[in-house]
């Protein structure tokens, strides 16, 4: 059977292209939703330079940064400050969170920018010495630069664990 009027067809496929993805969910406000976790949270508890604990008991690491480790019997140089830093930053606060292109890390743990009331914790690390950037593919393809940036400054300064742990870093 031929098709006699082609614009017919073609106007009942075009609203499909204008779809989401599937498994793409938005709020009622028709804003997208996160599937990975949380948008917004309030921190709970602190456990080193990079992850933290929301209400609820869901852990996040950050993403694109590493800070000296103090769990499990580490006590890296200038590991300590940058819990303190950290949980100065976050502790006790509602956070917004934004999440990559994957949820969760091998240890379970949502993976995130965490916006604090001050900025974004995981910039602020970076750029006062307290982490070294730490890229794990896909994940923070697109802000490599940026946070590279941060990173060569707060080195060039001599900030945070650049100026006190010399000869001491595992970042690199």
């Amino acid at each position: 059977m031929p098709v006699t009027h082609p614009h017919r067809w073609l106007a009942l496929l075009l609203p499909l292209a204008a779809c989401d993805p599937p498994g793409a969910a938005t709020t009622a406000q028709g804003e997208p939703q996160n599937l990975c976790g949380p948008s917004k949270a309030i921190v709970a508890s602190v456990i080193d330079g990079d992850t933290i604990v929301l209400e609820g008991g869901q852990k996040v690491r950050y993403l694109m940064i590493d800070t000296p480790e103090i769990t499990k019997g580490k006590n890296e140089c200038y590991g300590q400050e940058a819990r303190q830093y950290n949980e100065d930053l976050v502790l006790g606060q509602e956070v917004s969170l934004t999440y990559d292109q994957e949820c969760e890390d091998s240890y379970g743990r949502l993976l995130a920018y965490v916006e604090a009331p001050d900025g974004e914790a995981n910039t602020l690390m970076v750029a006062r010495g307290f982490a070294c950037v730490l890229i794990v593919p896909p994940n923070g393809e697109d802000r490599e630069t940026e946070f590279m940036s941060l990173e060569l400054g707060a080195r060039q300064k001599g900030a945070g664990l650049w100026g006190a742990c010399a000869g001491e870093i595992h970042c690199d």
